[in-house]
């Protein structure tokens, strides 16, 4: 885990913290503009769908919001039974039904949100035409399905980027309880201390023996991770 302080949100805080630069792996994310602008390939977080899919479906009655629900999570529960017989990969055919599926839902989604007819003779706005969430949402899914549905082809790719958003609390509890951070040093040692923390939680090692080794001047190193 690697935590890094930084004054602006954005490309310009990730261009100076280093990481998704010239990053060779696959970044899953919420579908942040910034993010799509690195070289490296991507993957969106389905939590995030999910929770958009709830919204639209509660508040504009949209039956397709449901029915993209229940695909990406029968897809997800397919890719963890094969995980669990040992399989690299689902079968050719479950992934083709699993596309064909998130065509038909997408094209029924378009139905139900087409734009309505504008008289030949209506005078013309200016400015980009405003969308509602429901679309928004049916253009990221139709743009990005490759990046939605990266987990089915390629068992290493999570469904979402929720270990990412467990490794945030505690960051933000601090802001929470403390409000700020009194200096940028200040900030800068809170996170150096939580990723060391975080990191040796995730690979299974004792916290207070690892903070006892990195007083002592013998911090862990830990093992890289793909």
């Amino acid at each position: 885990t690697f935590y890094a302080y930084h004054t602006r949100r954005g490309k310009v805080a990730t261009d100076e913290i280093g990481i998704l630069p010239g990053f060779g792996g696959r970044a899953i994310h919420d579908g942040l503009t910034s993010y799509p602008q690195y070289g490296c390939a991507h993957g969106l977080c389905n939590a995030h769908h999910l929770r958009e899919l709830t919204f639209v479906e509660e508040q504009f009655h949209q039956h397709w919001a449901a029915q993209m629900q229940g695909l990406l999570l029968d897809a997800k529960a397919s890719v963890a039974e094969a995980k669990g017989l040992g399989w690299s990969g689902l079968p050719e055919s479950d992934v083709v039904e699993i596309e064909r599926r998130y065509q038909a839902i997408l094209d029924e989604g378009f139905a139900a949100n087409a734009a309505p007819e504008v008289a030949a003779d209506a005078p013309k706005k200016r400015g980009r035409k405003k969308q509602s969430k429901a679309k928004n949402l049916l253009d990221r899914l139709d743009k990005h399905r490759f990046e939605v549905l990266a987990f089915v082809h390629d068992f290493r790719v999570p469904f979402d980027n929720n270990l990412a958003e467990r490794d945030l609390r505690m960051v933000k509890v601090q802001q929470k309880i403390s409000g700020c951070f009194r200096t940028v040093e200040g900030a800068r040692v809170f996170c150096r201390i939580r990723g060391y923390i975080s990191t040796v939680r995730k690979q299974g090692g004792d916290v207070l023996t690892a903070l006892e080794g990195a007083i002592r001047g013998r911090p862990l190193h830990p093992a890289g991770g793909s």
